[in-house]
């Protein structure tokens, strides 16, 4: 698990408010807080009940709004258009909390990069290819995937290809949670190593989406790849002054 903040410059916008110039980050973490906080999960809403009528609240509320991969390649509309639902739709505080906190921390700037439209497109796109790509490798399974893991995958992709020596501070668990400073393209490509060998121990069918991950990521560093070119990446300009964006 990492825990990313980002060391990097800022360019004609310096003192700009971030959230003036990533409306559209703040505004997806804002609306999935807000959808988190009136659904069953959150165990806030009194409409909801408590006890067993709770978890069955939380069971129906992520059987309607999320990915169940047996429905989604049954023909069903409906069905076709849980891939874009379960982008807003999280199953606990924990899940939540991890998802916006890389969507805060790598958005804003991926944002500011590709401009607001384009990043918005992005982000739904590549959610939507995520989890339909781990849907289709678990085609038989009648278990829920809901999150933003996809999508935010898609997110650090683009960010790695487009700002590969931002730095980035992390906290390794196994390094007693020191803060350590490394390059994105550095903790990146760790943390994908990361998915991809705990996707290859996971056990048959759906769990922790790691395969999601995999993908979404994949999709965002080929889209910046593609869009953008080699030579269109942001350096950092000498002049330009270094803040510390720490969630």
């Amino acid at each position: 698990m990492l825990c990313p903040m980002i060391s990097t410059w800022r360019r004609a916008a310096a003192g700009a408010l971030r959230a003036q110039s990533a409306p559209v980050t703040y505004g997806l973490i804002v609306l999935c807080c807000l959808i988190f906080l009136i659904g069953p999960a959150a165990g806030l809403n009194p409409a909801y009940g408590t006890g067993d009528g709770l978890l069955a609240a939380q069971r129906s509320y992520f059987a309607r709004w999320g990915v169940v991969p047996v429905e989604l390649f049954s023909g069903a509309p409906r069905a076709a258009l849980t891939p874009a639902t379960a982008l807003f739709v999280h199953g606990s505080w924990v899940h939540l909390l991890g998802n916006m906190l890389f969507l805060y921390v790598f958005g804003a700037m991926a944002e500011e990069r590709m401009g607001h439209l384009e990043f918005a497109l992005f982000y739904l796109g590549c959610g939507y290819l995520a989890l339909l790509g781990y849907a289709a490798a678990n085609a038989e399974s009648a278990q829920t995937l809901v999150g933003a893991s996809g999508a935010i995958s898609a997110v650090l992709g683009a960010f790695l290809f487009l700002f590969p020596k931002a730095r980035v501070t992390s906290l390794f668990p196994f390094l007693l949670f020191l803060p350590l400073r490394f390059p994105a393209w550095v903790v990146l490509p760790f943390w994908a190593s990361l998915q991809w060998m705990a996707a290859g121990r996971a056990e048959q069918g759906p769990g922790v989406a790691y395969l999601a991950h995999l993908v979404g990521f994949t999709l965002g560093f080929g889209y910046a790849w593609v869009r953008y070119g080699r030579t269109s990446r942001v350096k950092p300009r000498a002049q330009a002054p270094e803040g510390e964006h720490q969630p």
